[in-house]
């Protein structure tokens, strides 16, 4: 029998082994060894906290001689400068949103600012309009004082020819506020007109500038009488024409001229201021004395005026009484 010198090796079989453990099970428990490996012990673990605790603990309680001082100073030099650039690098980005909400912000203060700005203007533009309407008010109620009249309240809201006359305006008062016709309209200036038609709510006002316009006028301290004429003229060069009942008295250059007054106030009452004398012109044929006229009121700016009523009377606003109080 020949005895084999060499043996060849068996080939390893891939099927269980008698334990029971196959190559597989072997795999596993090496890869398990390796990740134990790997893990620091549980004591080292252990040892870490507690230095950190004594190390928290040491620091927290010697304050400024903390033995971690110092080196706390040195990691804050060193890093101290990467944060300074890294916070420099970073702050553009986070300041984006900032900045939507700032402009928006700024936008509506702006919006704000302006509507501020145009009430101020409204405010300014309309200061003038509004302190003469309180001095006309003052006037008015000076003059209801000074004449011993009641006066109604009115605002002059058109200009222009009505009734085939050619100088009248519209008033915003009619019979509700107890107008009627042939009632003496005036301002804080002087005399105005007359109303010559009536509706509801409005009243036409002959001017005495319109040359149909005759009204009985007292000259200075003489008393004399004359007729007031106007010569249709409205604004700065509008003047009146005076002619004296006495042909032989001539009135003086600046002599007042105020109404002579109609029986029972209609149409005019007395003591109106109408005017002030600022020429007289002589006629040899005629011998008569002809003064012109300036009139108090400013014509082409009317705006507040007052109707004389007689004291009581019922109206749908309030009525200026003749001691210069509202009711």
């Amino acid at each position: 029998m020949a005895v084999q010198l060499f043996e060849r090796p068996t080939r390893q079989q891939s099927g269980p082994t008698s334990s029971g453990r196959g190559p597989r099970e072997r795999r596993w428990r090496v890869t398990e060894r390796l990740e134990q490996r790997g893990r620091p012990p549980r004591s080292l673990v252990v040892a870490l906290v507690l230095a950190c605790l004594s190390l928290i603990t040491l620091d927290s309680t010697t304050g400024d001689d903390s033995p971690v001082e110092p080196v706390r100073r040195a990691v804050g030099e060193v890093f101290g400068p990467i944060e300074v650039g890294a916070a420099a690098v970073v702050r553009p980005f986070v300041a984006v949103p900032d900045w939507f909400r700032t402009h928006s912000d700024l936008r509506g203060r702006i919006s704000d600012l302006q509507a501020e700005n145009a009430r101020l203007r409204t405010e300014v533009n309309s200061a003038d309009y509004d302190r003469n309407r309180l001095a006309e008010y003052d006037g008015l109620t000076a003059a209801a004082e000074d004449l011993g009249y009641s006066l109604v309240p009115a605002r002059v809201v058109a200009l222009g020819p009505a009734q085939s006359f050619s100088s009248t305006v519209t008033i915003d008062a009619g019979s509700q506020s107890g107008l009627r016709p042939d009632m003496t309209v005036l301002n804080n200036d002087g005399l105005v007109g007359r109303v010559v038609r009536v509706t509801r709510t409005t009243a036409t006002v002959l001017l005495i500038m319109d040359p149909d316009s005759v009204v009985g006028g007292r000259v200075g301290s003489s008393m004399e009488l004359g007729s007031v004429r106007g010569r249709g003229q409205i604004g700065s060069t509008g003047r009146l024409d005076l002619e004296l009942i006495d042909e032989s008295d001539v009135p003086r250059q600046d002599d007042a001229v105020v109404t002579w007054g109609s029986e029972g106030g209609a149409p005019y009452v007395a003591g109106v201021p109408i005017g002030r004398v600022t020429a007289v012109y002589s006629s040899l044929r005629e011998t008569a004395q002809r003064a012109v006229i300036e009139p108090y009121v400013d014509f082409a700016a009317l705006d507040l005026v007052g109707v004389v009523v007689p004291s009581g009377t019922a109206s749908d606003r309030a009525v200026i009484e003749a001691d210069g109080s509202m009711r």
